[in-house]
């Protein structure tokens, strides 16, 4: 169904399966408590990391349901790890794609992720033929609600308190774009 050797290339970006050497940067990036803020998960160790990155490296290609691929995102310039993409196939029959982002605080606000996340559509829709396409935050995260609106994508769903995240009762948002509604045309980029 979708498996990603060869790296992905963007007009700044390189979009890549990790690597054993990108535990520094992953370590840089998932041990930050901005970062982990609204994660299912708390800033990260470095044995915790390494972990996780045994997980990313391994998750090389999606054949059925709930499998996910997670790319590094690298400048095609040269330079460090910015962040992470993640794409999931929820449902075959239904063509449901979830996909998500991680970047490190340094690199935001420059249109990373929205040069980044537009390539998980090109996947989700040209390579797994998806036909809806959804991403999913905790309403307070305005960076992700703003990225995903940069997508083309709408808010379909505010879900009030709909789990105890991190101690608390959380508000979840969903957004959402149609294979019929993608085609391409994507709001400009105002930085994220």
């Amino acid at each position: 169904m979708l498996r990603v050797e060869a790296p992905i290339e963007t007009e700044r970006l390189r979009l890549r399966p990790f690597q054993l050497g990108d535990l520094d940067g992953l370590a840089e990036i998932q041990s930050r408590p901005e970062v982990a803020r609204y994660l299912y998960w708390e800033p990260r160790r470095r044995e915790e990391v390494e972990k996780a990155l045994a997980q990313l490296i391994a998750a090389t290609r999606i054949e059925g349901k709930d499998q996910s691929v997670s790319l590094a995102v690298e400048p095609r310039a040269g330079g460090g790890l910015l962040g992470y993409v993640s794409i999931w196939l929820r449902s075959l029959d239904h063509r449901q794609v979830e996909i998500g982002f991680v970047f490190h605080p340094d690199a935001q606000g420059r249109g990373y992720a929205s040069e980044a996340a537009r390539e998980l559509l090109v996947l989700a829709f040209e390579r797994l033929r998806a036909h809806r396409v959804f991403g999913r935050t905790d309403a307070r995260n305005a960076s992700s609600v703003a990225l995903m609106r940069r997508l083309g994508m709408r808010q379909e769903a505010h879900f009030r308190e709909a789990e105890v995240f991190k101690g608390e009762w959380g508000d979840e948002l969903v957004f959402a774009i149609l294979e019929d509604e993608w085609g391409g045309a994507l709001v400009p980029d105002v930085g994220d």
